[in-house]
């Protein structure tokens, strides 16, 4: 096989990919999928799964496995020349999806096959696959008339661009930033892990001193700790100004944004919908945005209180300790690790001493064993496994009797090229390929942070260190990972978290979070790095003591950026006078109770929402927050005291995690918990009275 991205016989041959291999393989995906889609349409037999359905899954699954290592390496190792061969193949790639969803004969054979004799006879899966493909096609405008459909495939095409260039601008303007420092007394307060790593990226470089950038292992620890305020605010100006008009006109996502606006508001007229907030609701557990405001708007009235009480004592703190008569945005972070400090006698940098990976790692894995009857490994032979980065680790995940389930990759580390934030992304999926018992194709999943890497320190190698914060984070996108990884549906259209309403899709991650906060699971994931001493009681206690601290702040800032982003797809008319910038402000004023400086560009780097897939879903995060939460708590009335109980997790997986899509979210959560969600559980995990 002289292309590896059509090479489908086994795991990705990354080492093997080359920029020229891209273009070859992507075009013989298409035209071969033309051919199969022509031959499908002209079937005058009666459509059943096999004749109809099943041959246009192989082919797109061929088409999304290589399309994905290619957006996986887009994002993971970001070069000028991958990214150009990636964003001209973007146009034919969207443009196949496009055309495929309005497809009207296509369309019409789901029909047949819905309203067919051969319907009763399919699984409860496949059901579902073909009432999603129905709603999509329509969602997709194959109900359109031509000239309209002509006009919703080129707005799907240039919303791709968008995005992609979206995402590209955000990427070049946060690594085109770097601050030089050659004074070690303009550092101070600034750990000494962080300090060398900025030592070795300035050494790098061929220059003196200490080179910081805007990549959160390098930004946060400035923000958090550097007492020298001009630093702190060089770095904040420089952060949330990215890819603005304050900076370089050339990556500017401020036109991006306005045209994306428009293109979304066009799409949904096109579609007879009154806005694009409806279009993302069709598929989603939430049904209407009033539903949506109106449980953003109960939240924030329960934590707004707490939030204006925070602030009130990070604003007493300031001014007594540290003789900051205001508070500026760039004090805000570093004020409040000294009042947490000061309050619970312990820093976040204490506390990172003693979760490093070589621990955490193991402790994460034994948690799921535990809970899932699962075995978590390295393979036989994982040198041979071929990877995008040599920092890649690459695991096994295994029943008891030591048959593969699942595989996932590891990608840890923030280095330049790759994106920012943490993501789980599906390599390949799990789904019946014959009628054998063995004919079962294993899933595999990409889990990738942003994490610092290993440091040298006095001629040792330290393995990396992670905050608390970092723990969750990892525990999240392993939670994804766990709900690719572990279902047992074999049709690839509701397999793992495909076809999961989207605002559903955060439950297992955001669940695995709860875990980080246990002392049963905190005890075998903690080593300290140089004694090797488990993270004593006391200075969990203070952990625990803390956990909600500044939690109505953190509540009420979320619930912000969700409220933005459903108006602006809601009553938000891009053609109108008032600018994006401005409802942002109004919705600040409303509930809000800090406001940044007239500087920030929040808008400009808000990616989830226009170079991803979360416009009109950033709800979703607090949505299946509430879903979480009240799913944990059944773990918490255990009555032995025990979260990591065997017996409520095997019902986690069989209930949660092994259906994926195949029924609806609601039905999932109410199989598991024995009633539908309550959203007391997540105000009691926030520390939040239940009024």
């Amino acid at each position: 096989m002289t292309n590896p991205l059509l090479d489908f016989s086994g795991l990705p041959r990354f080492a093997d990919i080359r920029t020229e291999h891209i273009t070859p393989a992507i075009a013989q995906l298409l035209e071969d999928n033309h051919v199969i889609i022509a031959r499908i349409r002209a079937y005058a037999t009666t459509p059943t799964w096999e004749n109809f359905v099943q041959p246009m899954v192989d082919a797109n699954e061929r088409l999304s496995r290589a399309w994905g290592q290619v957006s996986h390496l887009n994002a993971v190792v970001n070069s000028p020349e991958l990214r150009e061969i990636y964003n001209a193949n973007l146009l034919p790639v969207t443009q196949y999806y496009a055309e495929l969803g309005q497809d009207q004969t296509l369309f019409e054979k789901f029909k047949q096959l819905r309203n067919g004799v051969n319907f009763e006879g399919l699984n409860l899966a496949r059901k579902k696959i073909v009432e999603n493909e129905l709603r999509d096609f329509r969602l997709g405008g194959a109900e359109l008339p031509p000239q309209d459909k002509e006009r919703f495939l080129q707005i799907q095409e240039e919303l791709s661009a968008l995005s992609s260039r979206f995402n590209d601008n955000l990427l070049d303007s946060t690594n085109d930033f770097m601050l030089h420092v050659e004074r070690a007394d303009e550092l101070s307060g600034i750990p000494a892990d962080v300090l060398e790593v900025a030592r070795e990226a300035a050494e790098k470089d061929g220059i003196p001193g200490w080179k910081f950038t805007l990549h959160a292992p390098s930004y946060s620890p400035v923000m958090q700790y550097a007492d020298n305020r001009t630093l702190r605010e060089r770095m904040y100006r420089a952060y949330v100004t990215r890819a603005s008009e304050l900076g370089k006109l050339e990556w500017d996502n401020t036109p991006l944004i306005s045209r994306i606006l428009e293109l979304r508001k066009e799409e949904a007229q096109l579609l007879r919908f009154d806005s694009y907030a409806e279009v993302s609701l069709a598929t989603k557990m939430a049904s209407t945005p009033k539903q949506v405001m109106d449980f953003l708007s109960e939240l924030a009235a329960k934590a707004k209180p707490y939030a204006e009480r925070d602030l009130k004592e990070l604003h007493q703190f300031a001014n007594d300790k540290l003789e900051l008569e205001k508070l500026e945005a760039w004090d805000l972070t570093y004020a409040s690790e000294k009042l947490r400090l000061d309050r619970y006698a312990f820093s976040e940098q204490e506390v990172k001493q003693y979760f490093p990976e070589t621990s955490v790692l193991p402790g994460m894995f034994k948690l799921v064993e535990n809970l899932y009857g699962i075995i978590i490994a390295p393979p036989v032979g994982a040198a041979s496994v071929q990877r995008w980065h040599p920092d890649v680790k690459f695991f096994d995940v295994s029943d008891v009797d030591g048959k593969l389930i699942g595989q996932f990759y590891l990608d840890l580390y923030a280095r330049p090229g790759k994106r920012g934030g943490g993501w789980m992304d599906d390599a390949i999926g799990r789904r019946r390929t014959g009628g054998r018992e063995q004919d079962i194709q294993t899933p595999v999943a990409y889990l990738n942070c942003n994490f610092s890497a290993p440091v040298r320190l006095d001629d040792q190698v330290r393995p990396a260190l992670f905050t608390h914060d970092e723990v969750i984070t990892l525990f999240h996108e392993f939670g994804h990972g766990l709900h690719h990884l572990l279902t047992r549906v074999e049709d690839l259209g509701v397999s793992g978290i495909n076809g999961v309403e989207w605002d559903a899709v955060e439950l297992p991650s955001q669940f695995m979070e709860n875990f980080c906060w246990e002392p049963e699971v905190a005890l075998n994931m903690t080593k300290h790095v140089d004694s090797g001493e488990p993270i004593p009681q006391l200075l969990f206690d203070k952990m625990l003591a803390a956990k909600n601290f500044q939690s109505g702040l953190q509540m009420l800032r979320q619930i912000e950026f969700s409220l933005f982003d459903i108006r602006l797809h809601f009553d938000f008319n891009p053609s109108a006078e008032k600018t994006v910038q401005q409802l942002l402000d109004e919705i600040r004023r409303q509930i809000a109770v800090i406001l940044p400086p007239a500087f920030n560009r929040f808008t400009n780097s808000f990616s989830h929402i226009f170079g991803g897939g979360y416009a009109a879903g950033y709800y979703s995060y607090k949505w299946a927050e509430v879903l979480s939460a009240d799913a944990y708590s059944l773990f918490e009335e255990n009555p032995a005291s025990k979260v990591i109980n065997a017996e409520t997790g095997a019902r986690f997986r069989n209930e949660i995690l092994a259906v994926g899509g195949s029924r609806p979210a609601l039905e999932s959560f109410i199989a598991f918990r024995g009633r539908e969600p309550k959203i007391d559980p997540l105000l009691r995990h926030n520390g939040m009275a239940i009024a």
